[in-house]
């Protein structure tokens, strides 16, 4: 039953309603549930609050007891962001491995899955799927994220994404607008800024977004990033010419908005968590997500109470904060009529995963990943004919994806050839470091973005030019030409990724 607190005036009610936080630990704390009591609306879920699906779902219901109507949010895009299986690797390959099989169909269907087994635990909200175009392949932030560098291929992926989560009666967050592909810096580090003409971005970056607004996506999150043909002064989640004017009156849009979060620093270093927060819900965003790295009680007062002092200053008209907090709770009303078990499209789907899926939807992330293959042989392949070594060249983690999540071959082709050992190495002195390290083994080398790190490229120029019968596997956006006596791009970093591409080193299948 939705409880709330008679003391709780509407204005500190409707601020509440438009926080989205995170909160340590794998039960909600005390604070978080009194504040679901005060009007708190959404609650946002990290790695750190996942140990299990039995867990998530009796962490879920925990809210639901205090707040039957609560939004549960979450970031698992599949593939490399997995916040399901942060501490096991993803299931599902992520969008540029869809993109690059480019089957809608398949695309819809490994979106619904997820969604089921998300609703399945009791999460209503995700922040997926990546909209972004990924036209910069130095792209820090996106790159395997993203479906890809064609605007057109990315639209269909991410309409066919959008409808087969909402099939599952989870929401889609359709993200980065108004795109966050052609970027070189990172918004958890600093301000990007795309210098690009109006043009380009109505023809590039702002493809995919309308395509996903078309397919009907309940939200949409914003960007940290500064477009100045669109906004010169204020980046896209403080931007009224880039929320409303655009996204509401040129696109149509009529759902949720939401800010990505507002402790990275492209907003908390200019503006800080509070001025941004009130600078976005004035510019027409309707959720405040806050919570991957602040996640406390005082956060959520200290936003609460900015909102509040906003609008008495009148600094933050206060219908503008009513309508923000009824998006919220239209859209909360939306996931009741869809949840698990109402007349919804996506009851039966939610069901059959909570009792069991098939074997079909159990597999489909590993159909996915095997057919997103990309394979290049030089000459006959011959599979190692004895335990290889695993040497992955580890570049510093995308802080999106975390480095709790294990990636690479290695323990996927032990289970095929037992006695497989494998070494981590990074720098300028990897290549001889991991010859040493491997011996009379053969090398199998697993790569991610090798184009975006010389020391990588230069690691793998000498293993290739000791060793030539070395197999190359490359886990991220395949942009260096393929080399090795075998070539194995999977488009992305997922567990699932890894077992196919184990599969096509060991001639488990044929590569």
């Amino acid at each position: 039953m939705t409880t709330l607190a008679g003391r709780t005036d509407t204005l500190t009610r409707n601020a509440l309603t438009v926080l989205q936080p995170g909160f340590p630990g794998t039960t909600a704390p005390d604070w978080l549930l009194r504040r679901l009591g005060e009007g708190l609306a959404s609650v946002g879920l990290f790695g750190r609050n996942v140990a299990s699906p039995e867990q998530l779902a009796a962490l879920t219901a925990q809210l639901r007891a205090e707040r039957d109507d609560v939004l549960v949010a979450i970031d698992e895009e599949g593939g490399d962001v997995t916040r399901l299986e942060v501490r096991t690797g993803s299931s599902f390959p992520g969008n540029h491995a869809l993109g690059a099989v480019d089957d809608v169909a398949l695309t819809h269907d490994v979106a619904r899955e997820l969604g089921r087994r998300l609703a399945a635990c009791g999460v209503n909200f995700n922040w997926a799927p990546a909209a972004d175009v990924n036209a910069d392949p130095a792209n820090p932030v996106i790159g395997v994220r993203s479906f890809g560098a064609d605007p057109d291929l990315a639209a269909r992926h991410t309409a066919a994404y959008v409808t087969g989560l909402q099939s599952a009666g989870v929401v889609a967050c359709t993200k980065h607008f108004p795109g966050h592909g052609d970027t070189a810096v990172d918004s958890h580090l600093a301000m990007p800024r795309i210098d690009v003409p109006a043009e380009v971005l109505q023809t590039r970056d702002l493809v995919p977004f309308r395509a996903a607004v078309a397919a009907g996506t309940r939200a949409v999150m914003s960007a940290h990033i500064l477009v100045p043909a669109l906004d010169p002064d204020r980046p896209a989640t403080l931007s009224r010419r880039i929320l409303t004017d655009l996204l509401r009156g040129e696109l149509g849009y009529d759902g949720l908005i939401v800010t990505d979060g507002m402790e990275m620093q492209a907003i908390a270093a200019a503006y800080g968590i509070e001025r941004g927060s009130v600078l976005a819900l004035a510019a027409g965003a309707d959720a405040i997500c806050v919570g991957g790295g602040l996640n406390d009680d005082e956060t959520v007062r200290r936003l609460r109470d900015a909102l509040v002092s906003a609008v008495r200053s009148g600094e933050l008209p206060e219908e503008r904060l009513a309508d923000a907090a009824e998006r919220v709770r239209r859209l909360a009303r939306w996931t009741a009529r869809t949840a698990p078990g109402t007349n919804g499209s996506a009851g039966p789907a939610a069901n059959g995963f909570a009792a069991g899926a098939s074997q079909d939807q159990d597999d489909i992330g590993l159909v996915a990943a095997r057919r997103a293959l990309t394979v290049t042989r030089f000459g006959p392949y011959e599979p190692p004919a004895s335990a290889p070594y695993v040497a992955a060249f580890t570049p510093v983690a995308n802080i999106a994806v975390g480095d709790e999540t294990p990636w690479g071959v290695a323990a996927e082709l032990a289970r095929l050839l037992p006695g497989t050992e494998t070494g981590s190495f990074t720098g300028v002195d990897a290549g001889p470091v991991a010859l040493a390290a491997a011996g009379d083994r053969r090398i199998v080398v697993v790569v991610r973005d090798e184009h975006r790190h010389p020391w990588m490229t230069g690691a793998l120029d000498t293993l290739l030019a000791a060793r030539p019968d070395t197999i190359v596997v490359e886990m991220g956006i395949p942009e260096a030409p393929p080399r090795g006596a075998l070539h194995i791009a999977t488009h992305g970093a997922a567990r699932v990724c890894g077992r196919a591409a184990a599969e096509a080193v060991a001639g488990a299948r044929r590569p």
